[in-house]
């Protein structure tokens, strides 16, 4: 990547600043054909519907009705692509005007607006195991985290890292809730692990598990079990 955010020799796609800072000079020659945001609206409808394995640029022109060529002005790749992608649904995260000044209450709410919206957009998790640069709408939500963070008392670098540590977790428990709704809709292989689990309890050499499976089991309700895991994590935060 070259300093100036050009891409680079590497073929790693547009820096940071040609992708999210408006150009310097005024664009020369015919008006574009489609938008960037008509291409990266176009891919999202495809991951939502159909996974990201389905967001190619040729099924993206094909959406727009554009030549897969014509895309590479706006895209020159997926990896770019998929940056555009994320920032654009980032503009659904609505947060309140400003934080209550409970720390750990806001930061709470932060996550389950992030769940809510990983859950809209199931494809987000992988999406931002990758993510680089933080577009305009990422960025704005970024600075309420901060802000909510504010009382804590926490550098910068500590509050960046809390709210990194926060996503990270949602991304992880919407990915893994997302499985087992998946794997909920096979009853056969349900049962083969309830009766896998259930042989290896029974066979003396791991009383800790057995014991752990035979105590009362809570009722299976994904968002009552992201709150409980939510609350000893934002619960257990030093902030000293």
């Amino acid at each position: 990547m070259s300093s100036d955010g050009k891409p680079g020799a590497d073929g790693s796609g547009p820096g940071p600043e040609q992708l999210w800072l408006p150009p310097t000079e005024p664009r020369r020659g015919r008006r574009p054909s489609f938008s960037r945001e008509t291409i990266t609206a176009a891919a999202v409808g495809l991951a939502d519907a159909e996974g990201l394995e389905a967001v190619t640029m040729r099924r993206v022109a094909a959406e727009v009705g554009a030549g897969v060529m014509s895309l590479y002005s706006y895209a020159p790749d997926k990896d770019t692509l998929l940056e555009l992608m994320v920032d654009h649904v980032s503009g659904e995260l609505a947060s309140p005007a400003s934080p209550s000044g409970d720390w750990r209450t806001d930061l709470k709410n932060i996550a389950h607006l992030q769940r809510a919206h990983m859950l809209r957009h199931p494809w987000l998790p992988a999406a931002l195991s990758t993510h680089r640069v933080p577009g305009p709408n990422t960025l704005a939500f970024l600075e309420h985290a901060l802000a909510v963070l504010r009382p804590t008392g926490l550098d910068g670098a500590a509050k960046l890292e809390v709210f990194a540590q926060l996503t990270a977790f949602v991304a992880g428990q919407v990915a893994y809730e997302i499985t087992q709704t998946a794997a909920s809709r096979s009853p056969d292989r349900a049962a083969a692990e309830a009766r896998y689990l259930a042989a290896v309890a029974a066979d003396g050499r791991h009383p800790e598990l057995a014991e752990a499976l035979a105590a009362a089991g809570r009722p299976v309700d994904p968002e009552a079990t992201f709150t409980r895991f939510l609350n000893r994590l934002v619960d257990g935060l030093d902030t000293d």
